[in-house]
């Protein structure tokens, strides 16, 4: 199963891409998607969706796990946020793949094993499991650790799309 893992945001949107083949978790590729601050607040909605719509047609994944924000400094910040979120989830239901949502602690908790891990901690933890030759970019990183947390994840959404 190939995940594309995203951490949203309005300046610099992270992607992270994982195989999960059997207990391996394999990195493919990871980056971030930056947006011009200077720019018109829709076009950096549209450079997004198009960039992670570019990395899901490159790569071909057969899920998206979005980061979902419950934090945000001011109203403004939360509404860009949830604004690029949008765009990440809509690029990811355009191309008809399932999108599933998880919430920081859950990342961090399917990373490093506790909700309260700092991002050095998650980064070092990444670096190790995906057998990554230096840290990626912190956006990135958090992509990939959204994506791990999926992999993770996985069997228990499936049952529970079976129960329903």
């Amino acid at each position: 199963m190939r995940i594309l893992g995203i951490d949203p945001g309005s300046r610099i949107t992270g992607y992270g891409i994982i195989d999960k083949k059997g207990n391996r978790l394999v990195h493919v590729d990871n980056g971030a998607i930056f947006t011009d601050s200077q720019r018109d607040f829709p076009l950096r909605l549209q450079r997004i969706y198009t960039g992670l719509t570019e990395v899901i047609k490159s790569y071909s994944p057969d899920a998206v796990a979005v980061e979902n924000i419950f934090f945000a400094t001011n109203v403004q910040s939360a509404l860009k946020l949830g604004q690029a979120r949008g765009a990440a989830i809509v690029a990811g239901a355009n191309a008809g793949l399932p999108v599933f949502e998880y919430t920081a602690l859950q990342i961090k908790q399917a990373v490093v094993g506790h909700g309260r891990a700092d991002k050095q901690q998650v980064q070092k933890m990444l670096k190790v499991l995906l057998n990554l030759p230096e840290i990626a970019q912190e956006d990135a990183s958090d992509a990939l650790a959204t994506a791990i947390c999926h992999a993770h994840s996985n069997g228990m959404n499936i049952r529970q799309k079976a129960f329903c």
